[in-house]
This record gives C-alpha cells, sequence and structure tokens, in this order.
C-alpha cells in the first residue's frame, strides 16, 4: 500500500469533517437534546441519500437483499450510524472535551486490539510503534504542551460513553474491511456506495429516532430551541460528518484497511484545534507543531509497516 495524494485526501477528509462535527455539535446540544441531534442528522442523511441510492428500496428483490443480509446491516447500522454520535453529543454534556477526545483518539488502539481478538490479525511493531507514536502528538495536543495535565484527568460517566462509542466505531470499520461472505464478491449486492449506505440507514435511523424517543420517555428534557443557527447546523452534520466523510472512510478503510485509517484519525484533534481557534480565538501555539510533526511521524511508521506486510 502507497500513500498517493488520491488515498491521502480520502484519509484526511474525514476526519477534518468530523472535527468540524465535533465543534457544530457541541453548540447545538445548547439549543437540541443531543439525541434526537443525532436522529434528525440521519434522518436529513437518509433523504439527501435517497435520490443516489434509491436502488437499493425500489423492487421486491432489492428490498430482499436488504432482508437476507438484516442482522449484519443492523449491526452496522447501530455501531456506525445509530449510537457512535449520540454517545458523542451524549458525552460531551457530562465529560470535558478534553476526555472525550482523548478517548476519541485512542482508535489506533482499539482498532488493533479488536483486529487480534476477533479477526486474528496481529499487528506488527511497526503498527503498535506509529499508533503510539501518534497518540504522544494527540497527547501533547490535548494537554497543551503539559504531559502532567493528563495526569489529573478525573473521568465521568461521558469518559464513559465515549469509550463505548470508539469500541462501536472500530468494530464498524473492521466489519466494513472483514465483511461476511453474503457481502463479497459474487454474494455481495451490487449496491453503490450510495446504496450500501442507504442499507444501513434503513436500520440506522431507526435505532437513533427509537433512542431518541426513548430518551425523552425516561427524562426531562427540554424541547428544541429552532434558529437558523441550528437548521444550518443540521444541515451541516447530516452532509458533512455523515455522507461525505462516511463515504471518504469506507473507501479509505477498503484501500489502506483498518490500522492506517485509524492513524489518520488521529487528524481530528488537531483540526478540531484549528476550527476552535477560528471560533473561540484560541490559536495554536508551538506545541502545536511537535504534535502534527508526531502524529505525521506514526502515519509515516505504520505505513512503512503496512507496506511490508503487502509485500
Amino acid at each position: 500500500m502507497r500513500l498517493t495524494p488520491r488515498l491521502t485526501l480520502l484519509l484526511v477528509l474525514p476526519p477534518m469533517l468530523w472535527a468540524g462535527n465535533a465543534v457544530v455539535g457541541r453548540i447545538a446540544i445548547e439549543s437540541i437534546p443531543p439525541l434526537w441531534l443525532n436522529a434528525l442528522r440521519w434522518m436529513l442523511a437518509f433523504l439527501i441519500l435517497l435520490p443516489f441510492g434509491w436502488r437499493a428500496l425500489a423492487t421486491a428483490e432489492a428490498r430482499a437483499q436488504i432482508r437476507d443480509r438484516w442482522r449484519y446491516l443492523a449491526i452496522l447500522g447501530l455501531v456506525g450510524v445509530g449510537a457512535y454520535n449520540a454517545l458523542q453529543y451524549l458525552a460531551l454534556r457530562t465529560s470535558t472535551p478534553l476526555n472525550v477526545t482523548l478517548i476519541a483518539s485512542s482508535a489506533p488502539v482499539w482498532m488493533l486490539a479488536i483486529g487480534a481478538l476477533f479477526y486474528k490479525v496481529m499487528p506488527r511493531r511497526l503498527q503498535v510503534m506509529g499508533a503510539l507514536l501518534s497518540l504522544s502528538g494527540v497527547a501533547l495536543v490535548l494537554s497543551r504542551g503539559n504531559p502532567g495535565a493528563l495526569l489529573r484527568i478525573e473521568f465521568v460517566e461521558g469518559d464513559l460513553l465515549m469509550l463505548l462509542a470508539m469500541i462501536g466505531w472500530t468494530t464498524y470499520s473492521w466489519m466494513l474491511a472483514r465483511p461476511p461472505a453474503h457481502m463479497r464478491g459474487e454474494q455481495r449486492p451490487a449496491w453503490n456506495w450510495a446504496e450500501f449506505l442507504v442499507a444501513q440507514c434503513v436500520f440506522g435511523v431507526g435505532w437513533a429516532v427509537g433512542a431518541a424517543g426513548i430518551g425523552d420517555l425516561v427524562s426531562d428534557t427540554a424541547p428544541a430551541q429552532w434558529s437558523w443557527p441550528l437548521v444550518a447546523a443540521v444541515f451541516y452534520v447530516a452532509i458533512g460528518p455523515s455522507i461525505i466523510a462516511y463515504r471518504a472512510w469506507g473507501m479509505a478503510v477498503n484501500e489502506a484497511g483498518p490500522a492506517m485509517a485509524s492513524i489518520f484519525y488521529n487528524f481530528t484533534p488537531l483540526f478540531a484545534a484549528v476550527f476552535s481557534a477560528a471560533v473561540m480565538g484560541e490559536w495554536p501555539q508551538a506545541y502545536h507543531g511537535v504534535a502534527f510533526l508526531l502524529i505525521v511521524g506514526g502515519i509515516l511508521v505504520s505505513s512503512r509497516a503496512t507496506a511490508r506486510t503487502s509485500h
């Protein structure tokens, strides 16, 4: 595997859009319950996808293909569509941005662990070194140049929710890269990317709306306070972090593999720092540059390990 400009773009675009999702989501949940933000996000994304992926639902034969694979698609819809961002939005209400971002940046570790435990893919030494190198860069950003600050983190409910979200997300990535027999070769339906995402959303939207409805029943949530900025936020999270990022992420995982893709996921907090600077006026400092070099170094080390594996 070689990092071509096209593959690099596919790997970088999702974390950039997801960083925007974290910033926009943090602002939006002040006006709308987190579970309904996630539900509206995927309902709108589903409607936008339909003109591109309607064939997945158009005929009885097409719908039968979804029914025959409902277990696989339901799990994908749960961990990748219905749960991940719902848990992230919920985590931002009870946890600190430092903790949430730190836990999200543990994706390479969970990706390697799940690959070893459930898919018998043992990580190479360079892959582990690359993951740790990138994580050290992320930790430098999160600690604002003072690694000792990481020792004073106190975990709360939101931290555990984000941990669960990351385990679900890495499971989703491995399920894309290592699908069951009925989703490989000639047995796989002739779905394009939009039709495949529509098939996932059939179940994912149901999970998301159901969770939001249950949330209203078990807790006293305030109704959404609608405004044009909130409408714009919902459209952004439905189009950018959902459709565009998921399309790019699926292509990147298939071409580069889950382990390499997870390393690039660590660009998310760096992009979030830039976006936060633009919104809040907190501009990057010298340690951001050092952290960037560490993360890029981790990507290069992991890329070398993956290239050796392919040979």
